[in-house]
């Protein structure tokens, strides 16, 4: 388990202010599961998904996140998944494989997280940000994600992974604006089983 409770150079929680919003998410909280709300409500509610803003500014690790404010799901992920583990509550990253258009191919991943819960265990949680078809919630045991898999092609990944994909931090090191970050998403091959086939 301490995989997922490491500080990274992409999950840096021990940076001063992802440690302080941290503190400031968790006060008067001693259940994890209610400090791990509080962590996801306000990544999703409070830092803004950069296609909904048409923000252009792209971030990757936890801090850059936390200090401009905005991100795409992947950068969303890492944010959550530093809050998290800066109030010892393990935290991985899961990905689903969806259709960019809701029409088929292209496809393209879609980041989001699991925490590990008291009387629970693994439990995934997605703070991309809710607008109209979008309604991502925190209720254990129930997942509420942002989104379903509804097309041929499309799969939910089962992998909880202790470090994002190394596809996804290429991107978004690659990349220097939210259009061209846009054109160029990670994708995955996926077998019958769902498994990730990485090219």
């Amino acid at each position: 388990m301490d995989n997922y409770l490491q500080s990274t150079r992409i999950i840096d929680w021990q940076h001063p202010a992802v440690l302080a919003k941290a503190k400031e998410l968790a006060a008067g909280r001693t259940d994890p599961t209610t400090v791990a709300e509080s962590c996801f409500v306000w990544v999703r509610d409070a830092v803004r998904h950069i296609d909904d803003y048409n923000i252009q500014e792209i971030s990757c690790s936890a801090s850059k996140v936390l200090l401009s404010g905005s991100g795409i799901c992947y950068a969303k992920s890492h944010l959550l998944a530093a809050l998290l583990r800066a109030n010892s509550i393990p935290a991985g990253f899961c990905y689903q494989r969806l259709s960019r258009d809701d029409k088929g191919a292209p496809f393209c991943l879609h980041g989001l997280n699991a925490a590990y819960l008291p009387d629970i265990g693994w439990y995934r949680i997605d703070a991309r940000g809710n607008k109209a078809g979008v309604n991502a919630q925190f209720a254990p045991p129930t997942e509420h994600l942002a989104f379903s898999i509804r097309l041929a092609g499309e799969a939910d990944l089962p992998e909880i992974w202790p470090s994002p994909l190394p596809m996804v931090i290429e991107a978004l090191r690659r990349y220097r604006t939210k259009d061209e970050l846009w054109d160029n998403l990670p994708d995955v091959a996926v077998s019958g089983e769902n498994r990730l086939g990485i090219r």
